[in-house]
């Protein structure tokens, strides 16, 4: 009779609408494209960053993810990535999306005056930190042990036959992102709100799609005005504002 019982229960159970499945969440991995800052001890000094960094290192700063968190740097003009670590709690300029070593900046071959880059968090049991970790401690503990070396250009005179590839210029053109809405109105809202209570008046919206509404600012064409749009803005204090490249 028993076994009648548990048959009965697991026919049941299978028979269950599926439904309840969906109250089922996966935590999403942090991003956010931005502009980088290239450590500088005379940052610390002159207490723009709290924290010191080794700029032999792979660790970045980064204030929305914890210390430990393994990342990936993507240099988003040229689509070079590196895996780093997120060190320790570091206060740093809000315009900045993280803070990195001169080794990084060097090693993603970073614009210096456009340092834009994506900060991408990496899940602890992903695959591709699994294939990734091993090399990654090898070469970090190269790499702390090696100075930070500058590299030179050789000149070429007119008699050297070497044809030389000129980099592909980059126009500087790029929006804030304040949000994705799935409806149109709480694009609206936002929009309303950011111009009433800060009178930000540039406030614009872009419908991406039927479900995907983009509050944003701009473009600006240079760094000084995307930076005092960015300062303007930043009391807001959204937890992952966006700069853009167009």
């Amino acid at each position: 009779m028993k076994f009648y019982k548990i048959l009965f229960l697991f026919i049941f159970a299978s028979c269950a609408p599926i439904e309840k499945t969906t109250n089922i969440h996966f935590k999403e991995s942090f991003t956010n494209s931005g502009f980088a800052l290239i450590y500088d001890d005379k940052f610390f000094e002159n207490k723009k960053i709290n924290k010191k960094l080794d700029n032999r290192s792979y660790e970045i700063f980064q204030r929305n993810l914890k210390p430990g968190t393994n990342a990936i740097i993507k240099n988003l003009l040229n689509n070079k990535t590196l895996l780093v670590t997120v060190g320790k709690n570091s206060k740093y300029p809000n315009f900045f999306n993280s803070v990195i070593s001169k080794r990084i900046a060097d090693e993603l071959d970073i614009n210096i005056d456009e340092p834009y880059v994506q900060v991408i968090e990496i899940d602890k049991n992903s695959v591709f930190l699994a294939n990734k970790t091993k090399t990654f401690d090898e070469e970090k503990n190269v790499a702390e042990k090696a100075p930070v070396l500058e590299i030179g250009i050789k000149d070429l005179s007119d008699n050297n036959t070497a044809k030389v590839k000129k980099p592909e210029i980059s126009i500087f053109k790029y929006v804030i992102k304040l949000g994705d809405f799935y409806f149109y109105d709480s694009a609206m809202n936002l929009k309303q709100r950011v111009n009433n209570e800060f009178k930000v008046n540039e406030v614009k919206i872009n419908k991406l799609s039927k479900t995907k509404f983009r509050v944003y600012l701009g473009p600006y064409d240079n760094l000084n005005s995307l930076k005092n749009a960015f300062n303007k803005i930043s009391v807001l204090n959204f937890e992952n504002i966006e700069i853009i490249k167009i």
